[in-house]
């Protein structure tokens, strides 16, 4: 006889093997919707690949996607280490920007001054934005999900609120969007800017900062369990609020970089679901930090596929679509490579 067991650690070959399955089914899926919209899939697949892979601007399309879904998903997978859903990323990010915008803007200071004002202001703005959440979830156990969901709106009215009211372009009379910043990231290639380089720096140094510090084994033994935690004498409301005040931070500085690196402005819509999209991220990335650099390589390449799509007249909401069935694919998958058959005698 058989019966299935469900592992407790899933061998890291099991959920490569099922992820990789889960990919060619998003594939195979995408390749019939296509088909059923009568498009060459020959075609569509030369398109996708020389317009993100074989020209520049699809290359700086891909890395300045990829920076601030870097920081996106390196705030959702360090609440997740915690045991944490740290859903108002997207929040987080627009107050980031919003304050660095601030910064930029009212502060009539050398770039050189500017810029480091900028970094400190969006993260201290993330981590405040996040505090209320996360005091609420460590001390009083009100769901982080909700609150930090609700909070993404907030962010948002009050972005549109000052790019249509008080910090609205009055020079070029630009809709829903604020003067251009003076002070700018430096360019690194094209209009590939040095928040690039920076979003990489910072996962590589959470990951190593998690791995081999006693706070990131203490802040995984409050997330995986609570009341282990508690026995080994680990204060976990604390740490449970710092992951994610840290996370809001982190969040905060993406919103930094893509205001000051690549809009140079602050306008409604400014987050482009980054924020959503950084859940993603951190669900794909796992257990590893460095895995979210592939993670957001992925993100970017679908991002950049959502516009090709949108060139042979597909709507643009097909992004989305095709970012839900691959959570639902990697999810399915994820799941599945935790049973195993055991055999089993009378």
């Amino acid at each position: 006889m058989s019966r299935r067991i469900r592992l407790s650690v899933v061998p890291p070959r099991r959920i490569f093997v099922g992820r990789a399955l889960a990919l060619c089914f998003v594939f195979l899926v995408l390749a019939f919707v296509l088909m059923l919209l009568g498009l060459q899939l020959g075609m569509v697949a030369r398109l996708v690949v020389t317009s993100t892979f074989g020209t520049e601007f699809g290359l700086e399309n891909l890395a300045l996607y990829m920076t601030p879904l870097l920081m996106t998903g390196a705030a959702v997978w360090l609440a997740l280490r915690a045991g944490l859903w740290n859903i108002g990323a997207e929040g987080q990010f627009l107050a980031g920007a919003t304050a660095a915008t601030a910064v930029g803007l009212f502060l009539p200071l050398p770039v050189l001054v500017t810029l480091p004002l900028a970094v400190v202001a969006s993260i201290l703005a993330g981590a405040c934005w996040s505090a209320v959440p996360a005091a609420g979830r460590a001390w009083l156990g009100v769901s982080e999900i909700i609150t930090t969901l609700l909070l993404n709106f907030i962010a948002s009215y009050l972005v549109y609120y000052l790019v249509t009211g008080p910090w609205a372009d009055r020079v070029t009379g630009a809709q829903v969007s604020s003067e251009r910043i003076h002070a700018a990231i430096p360019a690194l290639y094209g209009v590939v800017h040095w928040g690039g380089p920076l979003a990489l720096a910072a996962v590589t140094a959470l990951g190593l900062l998690l791995g081999r510090s006693r706070f990131g084994y203490e802040l995984t033994l409050s997330g995986s369990n609570p009341e282990a935690a508690h026995y080994a004498g680990v204060s976990v409301a604390p740490r449970l609020f710092l992951a994610l005040v840290f996370s809001g931070a982190l969040a905060g500085l993406g919103g930094m970089m893509e205001a000051l690196g690549t809009v140079h402005r602050l306008q409604g819509g400014l987050a482009h679901g980054y924020g959503y999209l950084g859940i993603v991220v951190a669900l794909l990335a796992r257990q590893s930090a460095l895995a979210l650099i592939p993670a957001a390589f992925l993100m970017a390449v679908i991002l950049n596929t959502g516009i090709v799509l949108q060139t042979l007249q597909v709507s643009a909401s097909s992004v989305l679509a095709i970012t839900g069935l691959l959570v639902f694919a990697i999810a399915v998958s994820d799941e599945l490579a935790a049973y195993v058959r055991l055999e089993t005698r009378k």
